[in-house]
């Protein structure tokens, strides 16, 4: 049977007919994979998901965590499934063989973790979080931090977090006040609140090791001044084990609409609730060097804000799978034009509407699944690839991505569940329909690791102009090389996509011809929905090309979804690069008391 959590098949398409990631084996660094351990890693990850992920994804929701105050109570479920995970290798899987990894190529292991994202988005929260807080300390930790902290990340024994936002401040980093006071030792106190923390604080681990932003006493305000620290919820001592518990504690959960079973919570940093014995103050272990803090965090951020991206893509994929499904066996109505009312009544997929919502569900949830992949093939050519040139070319390309790789599939990963909802008509609003919490589990991704709104001025405002425009120039140019390497049945979309390419570049730099922030930046947002739009119309030419000449239901149907992209969907930048172009000032020219 089909699983309706991702397509095998197309994880197959996507990672071995167009991206070749069987080519990832010439470089040094994977030389000792191959396809048949690329499939293993796979099929592992799909029973697994299957079996210890999905299980429980509906009581996860259902019997939310909740919090005595004292302790965390979580289904015991969760904590099995991740035991489960931890043992299979996965956590390390894509890092050096030298911290106990297996070096697996990242567009490997990204689809790997895919599968536990569709199955459940909030069990998979606790083991995303500890690999990118691992990266992080491995590439800006000292030996000590790496051996204390990371080897027990890497084992499943503990769990990581990121600590930035702060209840006055939001996004707005530079206003974070968690203090941070050296206390003689080379320690440091930390003394603040942190909100909004996923995986905050719970019992599945042995120890959760919080890396938090803050600033130290006398460092200059704004982010420039922010500096990063280890600050684990148990000490361990020099041999390894746990000692006292640090002050850092919950003050409460976060009830979320969805997504409800990664806990959330505020914490309270050296506010008492475990006391030192050698004075107040949460210890804290500097990471680098003082005020370099969010530079590092980016590390990890970055990572996250791909995950995000992927896992908005699985979610809509699942909803889209299941309402196929729902689709073909869902007798309802007859076809236009019959008007026999004793003739049988035909599944509802024989409706035109519904082909239309499922195709766009389709385009949606493969376009963004395809995007995620493709910026783990940079990530593996920016780390593995022998040439220089090209290590540097893919690392500006994917920074010229991320902000779209997050951003996108979070917003068109929950279209496609809401059209989930729609297609399975009254029943899909109801909460026995798992499609019903797919919705609800996709609406944070816009929101988490940066808004919809913040990463639209990201790319305006940092990626595309960075370094001359050097990374927008890739992204054309990557275009253009697709555009000219089509065949000719694929005309019509070429020259689409020429066309809104060109103009992505004109309206970039017309928006900042006056060097005006603030009216370059006034509808960035729009700028964001276009610009992915353009990206995500290249995905699925390059996968038309990679479908060209092939017969069967599976590449007919890749030809159907671009063809509706192109037809649907990518038309409507044109009005979004119209406004652009406009100079229209009303968002920064509108009193609030208007509102």
């Amino acid at each position: 049977m089909k699983s309706t959590l991702l397509s095998r098949r197309d994880l197959e398409f996507l990672l071995y007919e167009w991206l070749n990631v069987a080519a990832l084996t010439e470089y040094p660094r994977y030389a000792d994979h191959s396809r048949e351990t690329f499939d293993g890693m796979l099929e592992l990850s799909a029973a697994l998901a299957e079996r210890e992920f999905r299980t429980h994804n509906r009581k996860n929701d259902l019997q939310e965590p909740h919090f005595d105050g004292a302790t965390v109570h979580i289904i015991p479920e969760v904590g099995q499934a991740l035991t489960a995970f931890a043992q299979t290798g996965l956590i390390a899987a894509a890092m050096d063989e030298a911290v106990g990894g297996l070096q697996l190529p990242h567009t490997v292991h990204r689809a790997c973790f895919a599968w536990f994202q569709a199955a459940n988005i909030a069990t998979s929260g606790y083991p995303m979080l500890t690999m990118g807080n691992a990266n992080l300390l491995l590439a800006h930790g000292s030996p000590e931090q790496v051996r204390t902290y990371v080897e027990p990340m890497l084992a499943g024994r503990f769990f990581g977090t990121m600590c930035l936002s702060e209840p006055h401040a939001g996004s707005s980093l530079a206003d974070l006040t968690t203090r941070a006071v050296p206390d003689g030792d080379g320690r440091y106190r930390i003394f603040g609140r942190k909100m909004w923390i996923s995986g905050g604080d719970h019992e599945l681990s042995e120890n959760i090791v919080h890396l938090v932003l803050a600033r130290v006493e006398g460092a200059r305000p704004g982010v420039k001044g922010l500096s990063l620290f280890v600050v684990p919820k148990y000490l361990v001592n020099p041999d390894g084990s746990l000692g006292a518990r640090n002050d850092v504690a919950p003050a409460g959960l976060n009830h979320k609409m969805g997504f409800r079973g990664t806990t959330n919570t505020m914490l309270n940093f050296g506010e008492g609730a475990h006391l030192p014995e050698d004075g107040p103050g949460a210890i804290g272990y500097l990471i680098g060097a003082e005020n370099q803090g969010l530079a590092y965090m980016f590390h990890m951020m970055n990572e996250a804000r791909i995950g995000v991206g992927t896992g908005a893509a699985a979610l809509g994929y699942t909803g889209y799978l299941e309402a196929l499904e729902y689709a073909r066996t869902r007798p309802q109505g007859r076809p236009l034009g019959h008007k026999d009312p004793t003739a049988p009544q035909v599944p509802i997929v024989e409706h035109a509407d519904v082909r239309r919502m499922l195709l766009a569900a389709k385009s949606y949830a493969e376009g963004g699944m395809a995007l995620a992949l493709y910026a783990a093939t940079l990530l593996d050519r920016s780390i593995a690839d022998p040439d220089d040139a090209a290590r540097a070319d893919a690392a500006r390309l994917l920074d010229v991505l991320t902000p779209i790789v997050k951003s996108w599939p979070s917003q068109w990963g929950l279209a496609a569940d809401d059209l989930a909802i729609q297609i399975h008509g009254g029943a899909g609003y109801t909460r026995d329909c798992n499609v019903e919490q797919h919705y609800r589990d996709n609406r944070l991704n816009p929101i988490h690791e940066g808004t919809y709104g913040i990463h639209g001025q990201d790319l305006l405002g940092r990626k595309v102009i960075a370094d001359g425009g050097a990374g927008l120039g890739l992204l054309v140019a990557a275009i253009h090389r697709t555009i000219a390497a089509a065949p000719p049945e694929l005309d019509s979309h070429t020259e689409q996509l020429a066309t809104r390419v060109d103009r992505l570049a004109e309206v970039t730099a017309a928006l900042w011809r006056d060097g005006d922030p603030a009216a370059a930046l006034a509808n960035a947002t729009v700028y964001l929905a276009a610009a992915g739009h353009v990206v995500v119309a290249w995905i699925w030419l390059e996968q038309a090309r990679a479908a060209h000449g092939r017969t069967g239901p599976f590449y007919d149907g890749k030809r159907a979804a671009a063809r509706y992209f192109f037809t649907y969907e990518l038309p409507t930048v044109d009005a979004q690069f119209d406004l652009l172009t406009s100079g229209d000032t009303q968002l920064l020219d509108l009193d609030p008391d208007c509102l």
